[in-house]
């Protein structure tokens, strides 16, 4: 179990033990939308199962282990938010888990509940602004509880048994109440259409958008991966419609292949 970007289009993998073995793997599953990955391990890995907690009984104040591996690779941590979560990449969830002190290996690494079960898996190091003007290293970590609708369909299919969501391969932020475009993938769908840096998004489908969760939900309730994605933009002052024909993400990536 790990975050997924860690094995995006890998072509090999190879998983390290407390011990210093080091065993072969092959990159699973992917899912997009969770942003969950899986491993299967290519030979015996020797060791026991950790056994899946209960994100959603976890409490802010609450504490937890980040461990990403080996006796000198954890912290001791305390949950101090659970809140959405909106990624610049086309990605949110309805609700993450942030802990802190800050893992300083975060990608893949476990949240571990004081009962011992797996309640997260560590994808981001984030700062927070606090009241006194400083900010605060923290880690987002995805809700365990997001994987066992999803597992049977990951180890069968290598990803969900079900149309992807539409995507437009745009690097958004929020600025000012605005969705801006910082960037744009060199050969996705924004880019073919004429999206380009800077632009303004200001509605999707009549919808208006302040934020990057409002964009993208406004996004996936068009359809599948392929349907047309009606875009207001402004840009130079000017405000004008655009159509994106949305692809599937997956589409776009290297696929592993098992030896």
């Amino acid at each position: 179990m790990t975050i997924g970007y860690l094995v995006t289009e890998a072509e090999s993998v190879w998983l390290g033990t407390a011990t210093g073995r080091v065993v072969p793997g092959h990159a699973l599953a992917v899912d997009a939308e969770t942003g969950f990955g899986l491993v299967q391990a290519l030979g015996a890995l020797e060791l026991p199962a950790l056994a899946l907690g209960n994100s959603d009984a976890a409490n802010v104040g609450d504490p937890a282990i980040v461990a990403a591996g080996g006796q000198r690779q954890f912290i001791s941590a305390q949950i101090i938010g659970k809140q959405p979560f909106a990624g610049y990449w086309e990605y949110a969830l309805d609700e993450a888990i942030f802990t802190a002190p800050a893992h300083p290996f975060w990608g893949g690494a476990g949240l571990i509940g004081a009962d011992g079960k797996l309640i997260g898996v560590g994808s981001l190091h984030v700062e927070q602004r606090v009241e006194s003007g400083q900010s605060r290293d923290m880690n987002m970590i995805v809700p365990i509880n997001l994987l066992p609708p999803i597992l049977d369909e990951l180890l069968r299919f290598g990803r969900r048994n079900k149309p992807a969501r539409p995507w437009l391969g745009v690097y958004s932020a929020e600025s000012e109440g605005e969705i801006v475009i910082g960037d744009v993938s060199e050969r996705g769908p924004a880019s073919q259409a004429g999206l380009r840096r800077g632009d303004v998004i200001a509605s999707v489908g009549g919808t208006s958008v302040a934020d990057l969760g409002e964009f993208y939900r406004a996004v996936w309730k068009c359809g599948s991966a392929g349907v047309e994605i009606p875009l207001e933009i402004q840009r130079d002052g000017r405000i004008f419609t655009m159509r994106v024909q949305s692809a599937d993400r997956t589409t776009y990536l290297k696929k592993p292949r098992l030896q």
